[in-house]
């Protein structure tokens, strides 16, 4: 599996996540599309901030350091919220549909 965003072909696991961390805003439409997600301000603060997270560590959070995290930015976001936003799971679906590679173990550190 693969993903075309402006012409060019990302190249990915064989679970859909991208093998090298692409942070355009494209890269976030096209796969939130392929997840049947439709993305709201919420969703582009928590990309942000996985993002973010990938950056300064090198990987991303699992989901309780995620929900810890993300009540910083989205005041009140409690872990419902989260799964409401990324059903499959926000540590996974998050990461994926943030342009990331997939997270380390269960979920990243």
């Amino acid at each position: 599996m693969a993903y075309i965003v402006d012409g060019n072909e990302l190249e990915t696991d064989d679970q859909g996540y991208l093998i090298e961390p692409e942070y355009g805003d494209e890269v976030v439409r096209v796969i939130a599309a392929a997840e049947k997600i439709e993305l709201t301000e919420a969703h582009w603060k928590v990309v942000a901030w996985l993002r973010d997270e990938y950056r300064e560590h090198g990987h991303t959070p699992n989901f309780r350091n995620m929900l810890k995290g993300i009540t910083e930015i989205l005041p009140g976001c409690d872990s419902k919220g989260l799964y409401d936003l990324f059903p499959l799971g926000p540590a996974k679906q998050g990461c994926k549909v943030a342009g990331l590679p997939q997270p380390l173990g269960k979920g990243g550190y």
